[in-house]
């Protein structure tokens, strides 16, 4: 009797502990409620209110602002005249501190002013950002044609050439999966959106170091763009020449010449082209 007491007493305090554990897992803390806000400021790209945040996030009103009232009081949020909520200076600092400490975008930074001067064009550094293309760094061609992607812009992997490349060489069943959930139609409406198209041409831009799109994102805007492999031979970023759509016409082969070689002397300088 006393040996079925006690097991009974045991199997009630282990079902407790589950129970606790599992309520401990199931609340959110404060880090992850901070973090889930900037999470959104970042992914929607613009300043935004209080409730909107709390809604998106599934977090009560209350909570949310506690948390943006506590972020801004230390500079990790920015509160505008509208009362909306964005992004501080202090995470800005966080990010520049972060850009010093990567070889790679020291490196990747000075070969696209490099081939920037050698073009005479807008260059860019992209990277994935999950779904989409991002760019990490620009230098700004010495004409007056204005290129509407700033660092920062994260656009669908499939409206860009560097988008392509990034994803080209996954596995093909896993480009296909990828582009069925995040292919998008473009401004232009030219970009593709089949996803085993985009895996084809995906796949054959990463073999042959070379991808070019033109008008998918933007009207009469053009890009070719080259990738960046890491020791793995894993597209990590791409280097790219961005400029009007009639340039890639009339002079293609000039302008692809500069962006390979940039690739390649990135990957060198990094000791990445062994792969």
């Amino acid at each position: 009797m006393d040996a079925k007491t006690s097991s009974a007493d045991l199997s009630s305090e282990a079902g407790s502990d589950v129970e606790a554990k599992g309520a401990r897992r199931s609340r959110v803390s404060g880090i992850d409620r901070a973090l889930q806000v900037i999470d959104y400021l970042y992914e929607t790209g613009a300043p935004s209110g209080a409730y909107a945040i709390a809604k998106a996030v599934k977090a009560p009103l209350s909570t949310i602002y506690v948390i943006i009232d506590d972020l801004v009081e230390k500079n990790m949020l920015a509160r505008n005249a509208d009362g909306s909520i964005w992004l501080g200076a202090r995470l800005y600092h966080y990010g520049l501190a972060y850009a010093r400490s990567l070889d790679f975008m020291s490196v990747a930074t000075h070969e696209m002013h490099d081939l920037c001067r050698e073009a005479g064009e807008t260059v860019q550094v992209c990277g994935r950002d999950g779904d989409y293309m991002l760019v990490l760094a620009m230098a700004d061609g010495p004409s007056h044609y204005q290129v509407a992607s700033r660092v920062g812009t994260r656009v669908p992997l499939n409206w860009t050439a560097s988008g392509r490349l990034l994803v080209g060489h996954l596995p093909e069943a896993e480009r296909i999966e990828l582009f069925k959930r995040c292919a998008r139609t473009s401004p232009t409406g030219r970009a593709e959106i089949d996803a085993r198209t985009l895996s084809d041409s995906a796949g054959k831009a990463f073999e042959e170091r070379l991808s070019i799109q033109v008008a998918e994102s933007d009207y009469a805007v053009a890009c070719i763009a080259s990738p960046v492999c890491d020791r793995s031979g894993e597209c990590v970023a791409t280097i790219s020449i961005v400029l009007p759509e009639q340039k890639v016409v009339s002079d293609g082969n000039h302008y692809t010449e500069h962006v390979r070689a940039s690739a390649q002397r990135i990957e060198k300088l990094m000791g990445w082209r062994n792969h």
